[in-house]
């Protein structure tokens, strides 16, 4: 064995029994190769039992899950609207406590008598220039074009309450 150039030394094995042999190795080679083959199971169709199962279900919780999403949904956008809201009406009571504390001063009640009542002190003289935008109709601007101080007080207030409507 000293001479063994492989699996079979020529001196020791015929050549019908290496082909045999090399054909025993070829048959297990094919045998093991088909079997491997048996052992895979057959290839079926795309859709078996449990997929459509599985299909089922998801299908099931999608819809069942829709309608509570979508109050979720509208429910989150209604909330930030009402917080939206609520921070539009903490601004609006910044400015109206600001505009509380500015009447608080004299000097602002006196500055807003004189613009809007034409209010004068005595010995002062008041005067009223008709706005050239405005379209009252002919008696009422004649009945300013007296001015403030020919009209009574009454009137002026009026008057400014009906203007302060008017613009808003």
């Amino acid at each position: 064995m000293a001479e063994g150039r492989g699996r079979f030394s020529t001196g020791r094995f015929s050549t019908t029994t290496r082909i045999k042999v090399l054909g025993e190795q070829a048959a297990a080679r094919v045998y093991r190769a088909q079997s491997r083959r048996l052992r895979r199971p057959a290839r079926r169709g795309r859709l078996t039992g449990r997929a459509a199962l599985l299909a089922l279900v998801v299908c099931s919780l999608a819809v069942a899950l829709a309608y509570p999403l979508r109050q979720y949904i509208s429910q989150r956008s209604e909330i930030a609207e009402q917080e939206r809201l609520a921070e539009e009406a903490r601004e609006r009571v910044e400015q109206l406590r600001d505009e509380k504390a500015r009447w608080q001063d004299p000097a602002y009640v006196e500055q807003q008598a004189r613009r809007h009542l034409h209010w004068v002190r005595p010995g002062e003289y008041g005067f009223v220039m008709p706005d050239a935008a405005d379209t009252t109709d002919g008696a009422e601007r004649a009945d300013r074009g007296r001015g403030a101080v020919a009209r009574p007080w009454y009137d002026n207030l009026w008057d400014g309450v009906d203007r302060a409507d008017r613009s808003r």
